[in-house]
């Protein structure tokens, strides 16, 4: 059973306000993601991905339009949505069980629940040796997964994602998206995971959503119709792969051409 919440984006858009003018960072978007689906963007760089999960978590409000999860709208962060960003974003003076610890805190879970609680996240994450070591003596892949255990400890229905494995090595990266299907296929949270890797995205998701270049919107959406785990070296992989770049191959010609944005 499914413990994760759907959500609705309807008009969703997003402007910023600059010293030189308005810029468009998202159209307005209408999209309904599944209780429990786990949802992968993809898009050229600068097309509103890390904006559109920015308003998802309640960071920042919309221009125009609104997010629901669950059918109440967002107006602020919740610790029922957790977040996993890019370049961790751990309390380097905490230990590594006191990352995890960090949001059952805030909810006022006693001191011994939050303990077993967290101890139980980092065993989920193969880290359970590693409660007393600081941050800094962790390995990149490491402190993501204390990161992931950190998001998954408060048990939030929904995990916002940013390119979580960007910034780590090809062999890291492939553990820890096997690592974290695993986790999700537990769990059964509902997941929205930005990446810029094609094939990253496809290993994933249940479904991907494409998006245009800047001002983004949706541009086409691609069921994934393979059963877990997927093989990068299929013939149906390398199909759904090929699609996918043939619907991003002109936007990403777009942000080559100053001045030209999709309308």
């Amino acid at each position: 059973m499914s413990t994760g919440k759907p959500i609705v984006l309807e008009s969703l858009a997003k402007t910023y306000e600059t010293e030189s003018g308005a810029v468009q960072a998202l159209l307005p978007m209408d999209l309904e993601i599944g209780a429990g689906e786990f949802l992968v963007v993809v898009g050229p760089s600068g097309c509103g991905k890390s904006t559109l999960l920015q308003l998802l978590a309640g960071f920042m409000a919309p221009t125009a339009g609104e997010a629901r999860v669950d059918g109440a709208r967002i107006q602020g962060p919740d610790i029922d949505r957790g977040m996993v960003f890019q370049h961790y974003a751990l309390f380097p003076w905490l230990s590594v069980i006191g990352n995890v610890e960090f949001g059952l805190e805030s909810k006022g879970i006693a001191k011994a629940e939050r303990h077993t609680r967290a101890m139980d996240c980092l065993r989920m994450v193969g880290l359970e040796e590693f409660a007393s070591k600081k941050i800094d003596e962790l390995s990149g892949g490491m402190k993501q997964r204390v990161a992931i255990a950190r998001a998954f400890a408060t048990e939030p229905s929904v995990i916002l994602m940013d390119e979580p494995f960007g910034a780590l090595d090809a062999l890291t990266r492939r553990f820890l998206q096997g690592e974290l299907l695993k986790i999700w296929r537990q769990h059964q949270r509902t997941v929205v995971f930005i990446t810029h890797s094609v094939a990253e995205a496809l290993f994933l998701g249940d479904r991907v959503v494409i998006m245009t270049a800047r001002p983004g919107r949706i541009k086409s959406e691609i069921r994934v119709d393979m059963p877990h785990p997927r093989d990068v070296t299929a013939e149906d992989f390398r199909a759904y792969e090929r699609t996918i770049y043939e619907l991003l191959d002109d936007e990403l010609a777009k942000t080559f051409r100053p001045g030209v944005y999709p309308q």
